[in-house]
């Protein structure tokens, strides 16, 4: 498949180790024309914006639940237990599927990931459900 036909999908996932990570998946973009390349539809449940002023820092969370994280304005930074982070930046998106094991109680030591506005401007996000 040429560069030009596959879409990277950024996953933010909880490894069997409980802990979150990243993975990049190719996404082919099987559908359209040759000159409108598109994606399969994908079905969502609904979605969600958010402002996060300059400062913004959350805590170690999981995620509610799996969803498309957008970047529309503002950079975000996404931070992984060991220090391990990655930056967003307008245009740019991630899958977040970091979910709390099923039974787990969680532990902010081992679990999650925290988030970050980053730069001068605010944190403007699209939240769509998957």
């Amino acid at each position: 498949m040429s560069p030009s036909t596959v879409f990277t999908k950024v996953t933010l996932f909880t490894d069997s180790d409980g802990r979150a990570k990243f993975r990049d998946e190719p996404l082919a973009l099987s559908e359209g024309t040759p000159h409108s390349m598109l994606s399969p539809v994908f079905v969502s449940g609904g979605y969600q914006l958010r402002h996060s002023p300059v400062g913004f820092r959350s805590q170690f969370h999981c995620s509610p639940h799996a969803q498309w994280v957008v970047i529309l304005g503002g950079r975000m930074e996404i931070g992984l237990q060991r220090g391990v982070s990655r930056i967003f930046n307008p245009g740019e998106h991630f899958y977040s599927a970091d979910l709390l094991p099923p039974g787990a109680v969680f532990d902010p030591a081992v679990h999650g990931h925290w988030s970050r506005q980053v730069g001068p401007e605010p944190l403007v996000t699209l939240f769509v459900q998957g």
